[in-house]
């Protein structure tokens, strides 16, 4: 074996995950490696070609709040924009842009390959190297070796990952790109569980032979929008998406194949995700429907590929082109690329702990679909957190992680290491109790002094950041002190917003309150200049829902004291007394790092947390 070289940290794998763990341990000054399969899978989008949408553009704007990149990468390859949810409220609001997947590919190996600090190589990772339970570097195919005291696993859904479409099968990763057939046995020989998961993909069809006039054509917004906190508000609009229909006839075919489709056939190993379920399970699970929606988009301004959203499917060629060819506009259909559902092996979440270090290998670190996700959005996400910790455990310091208070980064990453996941896990806005504090729109005020700290925010996000907090703070109290008296000329304007004319003074913050008046308003009404749009959302949505808001940052310091409570890394959970069999198994497996996490592990009560507190408060005592 040739030791090509030595490194602080390798990253396996380059998709969002990977690319986000090398970026952040580079710029946070460790020597990195991020290695991959193929140099032109580098945050590859092998299923749909698009950015956010609910729970994940949350996730996207908390990633670039901290120093991440995706947000920045969207926005500039975006050929397509539009705000989800917008007849719901702001917590539920969700951005959500079509992507040039060739462009994003791109311009992000253009950013990894002039990170300072960070080297990128093409290299099939056969082996996981450890001693004495700790990582010592990685294995190639032609017999490298790259030593390293810290490893993150990235590996997507490529760890002995097999194709699967109708009566056919092999072993491959998306799009055709090879498999890493030797790895997941080497994880496994180091101590690490896998599970094996299936998700899937729908056709790439050719738009010219798509009759759009049987479609319901789809525009992005008008007004501009972005990601990311250092992006300007523009139009990204540069083409349109489609919106068309499954029907009876289109279900009847697929009824009629059902014995052919692997899920239903036997051949399928891997747990699918609930949440994206393949057509043939949709057309199963909801008989009662006689359509289902599909959303045809482009993957890119430089292809006529067309990306069938909705309609996932591993049933044979036959009977895909059959089916697709009921549907309207897609009589003459051509498809440029199969279908298909993909198996992979994955890292049990519950063996990491909350800085997604592994609990029994010093220096092993997993991010992304690797821990049993699904999404981009959720992989970078996770990726982001790796990298930091990576570059801080070589420091010597302790991890940075993040409460469910505070982000959905960290309900996802609390749900998968102290819940795990039977399935690909996904990230919606229901997961998240706090929702109404944890808007995509201040992800830059929770969380950017938290990127600063660690390193990752440069001096111009932060000057941005400081000009957009004292803007907001001298706007509310500019509402607060400012009163409007029930004056003629008021009443008569209030009277053309089509509100309640005043009966006594009221301070501009009441008015506010009401439902049909917006920040705007209240401004041309005092003569005062309108802030920039991000401005005004905050100060409008701060006094709009400044009630629920208390309640929720109420609760939020009920539950401080268990989430700040650290259990002994020592405790022997199967003495414990009074907590039930199933608590003690499964606190013992998973080891929870604080009570707060213990008390969301399934199968633990309320009344063993009762008991927990009771023996930490008499161990305290003891060792007073």
């Amino acid at each position: 074996m040739d030791v090509v070289a030595n490194y602080d940290v390798i990253v396996i794998g380059a998709g969002h995950a990977g690319c986000e763990a090398g970026l952040a341990a580079a710029r946070l000054g460790a020597d990195t490696l991020l290695c991959t399969i193929s140099l032109e899978n580098v945050a590859m989008m092998p299923c749909n070609p698009a950015i956010g949408g609910p729970g994940k553009s949350h996730l996207v704007r908390e990633l670039d709040a901290l120093g991440g990149e995706m947000g920045l990468a969207a926005d500039a390859n975006a050929i397509q924009m539009r705000m989800l949810n917008r007849g719901k409220g702001p917590a539920v609001h969700s951005l959500r842009a079509q992507a040039d997947k060739n462009a994003y590919h791109r311009w992000m190996k253009r950013v990894i390959e002039n990170q300072e600090g960070l080297a990128v190589k093409q290299m099939m990772v056969t082996a996981l190297l450890t001693k004495d339970g700790a990582v010592t570097g990685v294995r190639t195919e032609l017999d490298e070796v790259y030593t390293a005291p810290v490893v993150i696993l990235a590996t997507g859904t490529y760890l002995t990952s097999k194709i699967l479409i109708g009566e056919h099968s092999y072993y491959s990763g998306p799009n055709g790109y090879r498999a890493s057939m030797d790895l997941a046995a080497s994880l496994r020989e180091a101590g690490v569980r896998l599970l094996r998961f299936k998700t899937g993909t729908p056709s790439r069809v050719d738009f010219k032979t798509l009759d759009t006039t049987k479609m319901i054509r789809q525009d992005g917004d008008t007004e501009g929008h972005c990601f990311s906190f250092l992006s300007a508000r523009e139009n990204r609009n540069h083409t349109c998406c489609w919106l068309t229909y499954t029907n009876e006839t289109t279900h009847a075919l697929i009824r009629e194949n059902l014995h052919r489709a692997p899920m239903y056939s036997g051949k399928v190993e891997g747990v699918g995700a609930r949440y994206c379920p393949s057509i043939e399970d949709k057309v199963v699970r909801f008989a009662d429907k006689n359509r289902h929606q599909l959303f045809v988009e482009p993957e890119g301004l430089d292809t006529t590929e067309m990306y069938v959203q909705g309609m996932s499917t591993s049933l044979p060629m036959d009977v895909q082109h059959a089916f697709l060819r009921t549907i309207p506009g897609l009589e003459r259909v051509e498809i440029m690329r199969p279908a298909y559902a993909i198996e992979y092996d994955c890292l049990d979440p519950l063996q990491l702990t909350a800085g997604l270090a592994h609990r029994k290998i010093r220096g092993l670190f997993s991010a992304g679909q690797a821990n049993g996700t699904s999404g981009y959005e959720e992989a970078a996400a996770q990726g982001l957190i790796a990298g930091i910790n990576a570059a801080r455990y070589l420091q010597g310091k302790e991890p940075f992680t993040l409460t469910r208070a505070e982000s959905y980064i960290g309900t996802l990453i609390d749900d998968l290491v102290t819940k795990g996941t039977n399935e690909p896990y996904r990230m919606m806005t229901s997961r998240s109790e706090y929702r109404l504090l944890l808007r995509q729109d201040n992800a830059d005020l929770r969380l950017t002094p938290k990127g600063r700290e660690i390193g990752l925010v440069n001096d111009d996000r932060w000057a941005r950041y400081l000009a957009k907090k004292e803007a907001v703070e001298a706007g509310r109290n500019r509402l607060r002190t400012s009163v409007i008296a029930p004056r003629a000329e008021i009443r008569e304007r209030l009277a053309a917003l089509g509100t309640a004319a005043l009966k006594t003074g009221i301070t501009a913050e009441q008015l506010l309150r009401r439902p049909e008046i917006r920040y705007p308003d209240v401004a041309n009404l005092l003569g005062w200049e309108i802030p920039a749009v991000d401005i005004c959302e905050e100060l409008e949505f701060a006094v709009k829902y400044e009630g629920y808001i208390t309640k929720q940052q109420d609760r939020i310091r009920r539950q401080q004291k268990m989430e700040t409570t650290v259990l002994p890394t020592d405790m022997d959970y199967n003495r414990l007394r009074g907590v039930s069999l199933e608590a003690r198994q499964k606190l013992a497996a998973i080891r929870p790092e604080t009570l707060g996490q213990a008390s969301r592990i399934s199968g633990v009560s309320p009344a063993d947390i009762s008991v927990l507190m009771i023996y930490l408060e008499q161990r305290e005592r003891s060792d007073a």
